[in-house]
């Protein structure tokens, strides 16, 4: 009997990973956290009196063997990805790193320590390519770029701790691809329709490559199709 716990549910992959895992009916007990739910369900990663919370009232349950991170903040209201330096805003940049490196950091803070000291956990956190310094070609979108990329030296770091307390512990990003869901709606016009998922999709593929994952790939960057992201 496990669990597995699913932050951010309220979001169109999140939400699309939760009915996922459900059908896949392995895991006993399956937590839905979201910033939009009410009562014990609500979790905000800009407050971690939440996060604590909410790990607290995991813990009091089943073994929790998988945690998903499935958050992100690429734009809200007028304010968008930065196509040149001169659009960088001090308020802006701390926004999205609070919401993309900050909130997971705070959430494996407080749910790394509930799962189990022994055999196979997945905590995973999606990511993005974009957050990858060696495949940075085309410049802008810097405060998405900078966050995830924060990010994923946050989940490098969080592996080489958790694995003293748990050699088979895994912890990755995963770059989910574009998905068509409202925080990429405004950046589809130049994705290809075969690359461009359906949530639902999207999440199978995911659930996919963390069925394939093996202990030595903790602290990596993963790819929808299975394929290891250079840092």
């Amino acid at each position: 009997m496990t669990a597995a716990v699913v932050i951010g549910a309220g979001g169109g992959i999140g939400a699309a990973l939760a009915r996922a895992i459900a059908d896949e009916a392995i895991h006993e007990t399956l937590y839905l956290f979201a910033r939009s739910s009410a009562g014990a369900d609500h979790l905000d990663l800009l407050d971690e009196g939440s996060i604590a919370a909410a790990a607290a009232r995991v813990a009091a349950g089943p073994p929790v063997t998988l945690v998903l991170v499935a958050t992100g903040l690429l734009h809200a209201g007028d304010l968008g990805p930065e196509r040149a330096m001169k659009a960088l805003d001090a308020d802006w940049l701390a926004r999205q790193y609070a919401v993309n490196a900050i909130g997971p950091a705070l959430v494996a803070k407080h749910f790394l320590p509930v799962m189990p000291r022994q055999g196979r956990t997945v905590f995973a956190a999606l990511s993005a390519r974009v957050g990858s310094i060696s495949d940075n070609r085309l410049g802008g979108w810097y405060g998405y770029r900078a966050a995830k990329a924060a990010l994923n030296q946050l989940i490098r770091t969080l592996a080489i701790e958790d694995k003293r307390r748990n050699p088979q512990s895994i912890i990755v990003g995963l770059h989910p691809g574009t998905v068509d869901t409202p925080l990429s709606q405004p950046f589809q016009g130049g994705v290809r329709p075969d690359q461009l998922f359906k949530p639902d999709r999207a999440a199978v593929q995911l659930l996919d490559v963390i069925d394939g994952l093996k202990a030595p790939d903790s602290g990596k960057l993963f790819g929808w199709d299975g394929a290891e992201i250079a840092p």
